[in-house]
Formats: C-alpha cells, sequence, structure tokens
C-alpha cells in the first residue's frame, strides 16, 4: 500500500487545511521577517534602478527642477565623438584583461592544487592583494610605473642598460599597464574559486587517469578542465562584465590619459554626472552601457548552454 507524506492527486488538501498547515510550520514568522528585509531590499536597490528610468529622459542637476527632454539624453550621449574613444577603450581593457588574466588563476589554481604542505600559505599569498583596498593598490602600482630612473620597474630594466620608459605616460604603455596591475589585484579571488572546484572534483577520475599512465599535464587537460566546464564559462562571463565596467584603474592610474587613451565607459559617466552637472545624460549612458551587458549576457548564455551542459 503506498504512502506518503505529501498529498496524492486524489488528497489534495483544501485551500482552509493548506493555511492551516502554513501556519502551523511557522509561516507568519517568516512573512514577518521577509516583509521588512524585502522592503529595504527593494527601496535600496530596485527604487534606484526605477527612478534612472526616469532621470535618463530629463534634464536634470540634482538642483533645480528636471525638464522632461524625451530621447534627447541619448541623442547627445551618442553624438559625443569621446563615446566611441571610451567604447573603443573599455573593450580594448576587456579584451587585454581576457588575455592576460583569465587563464593565470585556473593555472594558479592547478599549481596549488599539486601542493600538499604548502597550499594553504600559497592560498593567502594568492589572496593578500584582494584584501588591499582597491585605491591603495593603484597607488602602490603607480609608484612602480614611476616614469624616472628610480621607479621599480625602470631601475629593472637599468640592471639590463634599457630604459627609462613613461610607463603611464606612453599612449602604447598605458592600458597594458592598468590591465596588469587590474589583474594582479583581482586575480586573487578567481584563483580560490578555481581551486575550491578542483578539489571538489571526485578523486576517483584523478586515479583512474594515473592507472592509465596520465601526465600531470595529460589529467589537467582531461580530468580537470572539464570537471571545471561549468565555473569557467560562468567566471568568464562575469569577468566580462566586470571588465566592462573598469573605473577606479584608469581613473586613479591615469585620469583618462595620456591623449584619452585610457578613457572608460565610466569614467564618461562619471564626467557627465560630477564633472558636467548633467545626470540625465550620465543617467542615459549607464543605461546604454546596462543594455550592451545584458545583450552580451543573453547571447553568451545561449551560446554556451550546450557546451556547459554536455
Amino acid at each position: 500500500m503506498f504512502q506518503s507524506g505529501t498529498p496524492t492527486r486524489r488528497e489534495r488538501r483544501s485551500p482552509r487545511e493548506a493555511l492551516t498547515l502554513w501556519v502551523r510550520r511557522g509561516g507568519p514568522a517568516t512573512l514577518v521577517i521577509f516583509i521588512p528585509l524585502l522592503i529595504t531590499f527593494g527601496y535600496f536597490a530596485w527604487w534606484p534602478i526605477l527612478k534612472s528610468l526616469i532621470l535618463a529622459f530629463q534634464k536634470n542637476d540634482l538642483f533645480t527642477e528636471p525638464t522632461w527632454v524625451g530621447m534627447s539624453n541619448f541623442e547627445r550621449v551618442l553624438a559625443d565623438p569621446l563615446l566611441w574613444t571610451a567604447a573603443g577603450n573599455t573593450v580594448w581593457f576587456a579584451v587585454l584583461a581576457l588575455i592576460v588574466g583569465f587563464p593565470l588563476p585556473i593555472l594558479g589554481a592547478v599549481a596549488m592544487a599539486e601542493l600538499r604542505r604548502s597550499r594553504q600559505i600559497a592560498s593567502v599569498l594568492v589572496y593578500l592583494p584582494v584584501i588591499i583596498p582597491p585605491v591603495v593598490s593603484v597607488l602602490l602600482w603607480k609608484t612602480f610605473y614611476d616614469p624616472s630612473e628610480s621607479g621599480l620597474f625602470n631601475t629593472v630594466l637599468g640592471w639590463f642598460g634599457a630604459g627609462p620608459v613613461g610607463w603611464l605616460q606612453d599612449p602604447a604603455f598605458a592600458m597594458p599597464g592598468i590591465v596588469i596591475q587590474a589583474t594582479w589585484a583581482t586575480a586573487g579571488t578567481a584563483t580560490i574559486i578555481y581551486l575550491a572546484a578542483i578539489m571538489s572534483v571526485r578523486t576517483d577520475l584523478y586515479d583512474a587517469a594515473e592507472v592509465d599512465g596520465a601526465s600531470v599535464l595529460r589529467r589537467v587537460w582531461h580530468v580537470t578542465l572539464p570537471q571545471l566546464r561549468g565555473v569557467i564559462l560562468l567566471m568568464l562571463l562575469l569577468q566580462i562584465i566586470g571588465t566592462m565596467q573598469v573605473f577606479t584603474d584608469p581613473f586613479v592610474m591615469t585620469g583618462g590619459g595620456p591623449e584619452n587613451r585610457t578613457v572608460t565607459l565610466l569614467m564618461l559617466i562619471y564626467n557627465y554626472a560630477f564633472l558636467s552637472g548633467d545626470f540625465g545624460k550620465a543617467t542615459a549612458l549607464s543605461l546604454l552601457l546596462a543594455l550592451v551587458l545584458g545583450a552580451i549576457s543573453i547571447v553568451y548564455l545561449r551560446l554556451t548552454k550546450k557546451w556547459s551542459q554536455s
């Protein structure tokens, strides 16, 4: 005879019974706790988003009475010649960050997974740059990029009879220099995530690979990376979104120079809002960036859906 704690199709509970059961299981207490959290989250998270949808169609400097301007803010943003420079710089930063910064955490996590006694020490050392406040990290590397002969990197070049190089003052070196600093400051988080994913891989897979005589590289290629497929795809999407919103590093390190080679979209939004006082224009560009990132995310998830599930 079939017995179960859940009602079958023939034994559906009436609304009154379902309500009584919900009350007995602490439903009202859960609701009392949940509603303040929902209100708080909605006020500080969703209300600004809804407010920005209105602000993007207004001329607003936060001091005078706002006026409705329709699509004028979007037209002025798209007509700004600096927009395409900032967009190109942002994409260039994202590409360099993917080339330099995306494989390094994976390689670091794989190497750390092979360690036994010193794995915890290595984890602490890798994560240390993440603990440093972002502005402090940028200022630290700015001293490393000192264009004089006494700068750290120029001192190293001097040992080999080269330099000095104006790292952040040279249009060719400024963006790669920012990418290197950003990679150093943020790679620790991704490395720890990959390491945790690697440690959760079934050990019998590695045992079978060792029995078959697979080398370390073959074990990594045929066992580790396939098991990390879902994590890698998610981290890649998060890095694309994050690098497209870079602000602190170029803002503090170069201020957008030299020759606007490091001006990014978020810096342009900052200039619209806090230098020009045009918050409507800044919000319009923010919404355009959000739409682009949303479209990229949708396309990315569609393209990688089958591969991530295979």
